[in-house]
């Protein structure tokens, strides 16, 4: 069957446009060998929806794409600058010199394989992405970029739709200021779920609940640790199982603000509680907390709802990942995800690009 492209990348974010660089490295050519598309209006993945506070201090560090230095883009001064600004410019900045020609706005709504008759087919030759915007792009692999954030998780509890208040995401979250005046709980035991509560409670009272007992970390997060970490989240993808939870694996950094925050009293961590009343919550004691606000930051899981007819997911609920750095799916090998799993940081991402880029085209014969 005639294919459009031969690659598909579906993402700009880090994990894309890495496995972009890589692919012309390889020797493809954008928009006649391989294609990127992405559904956001412009430049910066992920990033460029991030709340106004999270600045290029306060976020976990991010990593240079291959062949051009974040630190290049910035002005001198900017160690403050808001993330959501300056990671899109560098992106931006990067699709330009290596001339990706990323296509938007696009959303890849379904990718499905279709046998030489058009009929559905177990591993035919071809893939076909149905889209929003572009019509059916037909490829022979994938390269799938999207990331987690289009995929809040928020967990059921009883009684949650009875609250009279407002409830929130991470990914809702804009200031602390609108909080004012309010008592907020914040639930989750994540970096961004502590980062939040720090700001939150400088202006208003706050109560934070976890699932389990946070793990602080005296010591800097080095070299070993995240290696560690990597390993550990790597076996669980190889194995089919879900990738579980970075912070249960590393721990969360005690830093100076965290400090400040645990001196203030703003870190006393209380258990979950039992369900969620029209006023507030309660715990199974009966203990019951007035609230105006129950913010979920319990993180996000990956956006692969597009991909559910190809039927990659096992029993568990994980997907089954081979090659070098687990990016390839064991069922499909012409499917690699990146961004998914031991390579969902920007370091982790970067690595992922070049080995999906080298192995989907080996695979495919390209090159």
């Amino acid at each position: 069957m005639p294919t459009d492209f031969d690659i598909l990348v579906i993402g700009a974010g880090q994990a894309g446009l890495s496995a972009g660089y890589h692919l012309q490295r390889l020797g493809l050519r954008p928009e006649q060998d391989f294609l990127i598309v992405d559904h956001a209006p412009g430049p910066g993945g992920a990033w460029q929806f991030r709340w106004p506070s999270l600045t290029l201090t306060t976020v976990n560090r991010v990593h240079d794409l291959p062949g051009m230095s974040f630190a290049e883009t910035l002005p001198p001064g900017s160690e403050s600058a808001p993330a959501a600004t300056a990671v899109p410019h560098y992106y931006e900045l990067y699709e330009k010199r290596f001339e990706l020609r990323v296509r938007r706005q696009v959303s890849v709504t379904v990718v499905c394989d279709r046998a030489e008759d058009g009929s559905p087919a177990e591993h035919g030759p071809v893939l076909n992405a149905e889209t929003d915007s572009a019509g059916t792009i037909r490829v022979r692999g994938l390269i799938n970029g999207t990331g987690t954030w289009e995929h809040p998780f928020i967990p059921r509890y009883r009684g949650a739709e009875t609250f009279a208040g407002r409830q929130l995401h991470t990914r809702d979250y804009r200031t602390a200021a609108e909080f004012a005046g309010k008592h907020v709980v914040v639930v989750g035991g994540g970096i961004s779920a502590v980062q939040l509560l720090d700001e939150i409670s400088q202006v208003t009272s706050t109560t934070w609940v976890t699932r389990t007992e946070p793990i602080f970390r005296e010591a800097s997060f080095g070299p070993e640790d995240g290696r560690a970490a990597v390993a550990k989240v790597e076996d669980r993808v190889r194995r089919g199982l879900p990738p579980g939870s970075v912070v249960s694996v590393t721990g969360l950094r005690l830093d100076d603000r965290l400090r400040a925050a645990k001196e203030r009293g703003a870190l006393h961590r209380l258990p979950m509680f039992d369900h969620i009343e029209p006023d507030g919550v309660r715990w199974t004691d009966g203990t019951f907390q007035h609230a105006d606000v129950i913010l979920w930051a319990t993180g996000f899981r990956s956006a692969l709802d597009h991909l559910a007819p190809l039927r990659l997911r096992g029993p568990g609920g994980g997907i089954t990942m081979t090659g070098r750095l687990a990016t390839q799916v064991a069922a499909d090998p012409r499917i690699h995800l990146i961004g998914y799993g031991p390579s969902a940081s920007t370091i982790g991402a970067n690595r992922a690009g070049r080995a999906a880029a080298v192995e989907l085209t080996s695979y495919l014969g390209l090159g």
